[in-house]
């Protein structure tokens, strides 16, 4: 009996120390929502630069681009060649920036305004951009 009173007691606290506390939880299996208030540093995105990348929050490979539009990216973006999903963008340029899941700037999916990023959905390519 008296160890179900030490247990009771122990889950007790245990959920009142959860009730103060600032709640915080993530899920490894669920994308991470779209970032805001990131900053370039984090993203890795030279100045001018519209960047792409394979994985959540700048990481993983990054491919970028001056160029005001690019009909298909995987003819200068490894990562794309090889059938990888972009998971962030940073736009580091002075104009929004439209992208497309497909080349030529067909099936628009997205923008992201000057200077913002972060993350996408994660279940496409970028496989064409232009800057507005």
């Amino acid at each position: 009996m008296h160890r179900v009173t030490t247990l009771a007691i122990a889950s007790l606290a245990f959920a009142a120390a959860l009730g103060t506390a600032p709640a915080a939880t993530a899920d490894a299996t669920a994308p991470a929502a779209p970032a805001t208030g990131n900053s370039a540093a984090a993203f890795r995105c030279d100045p001018g630069h519209f960047c792409i990348y394979s994985g959540w929050s700048g990481g993983g490979s990054r491919c970028q681009w001056t160029a005001q539009k690019v009909a298909n990216t995987a003819d200068q973006c490894s990562f794309i060649r090889n059938g990888k999903k972009v998971l962030s963008v940073w736009n580091g340029t002075g104009h929004r920036v439209q992208y497309y899941k497909q080349t030529n700037y067909h099936a628009r999916v997205g923008s992201t305004a000057a200077g913002h990023g972060g993350n996408l959905q994660g279940s496409y390519q970028i496989r064409s951009f232009k800057k507005q």
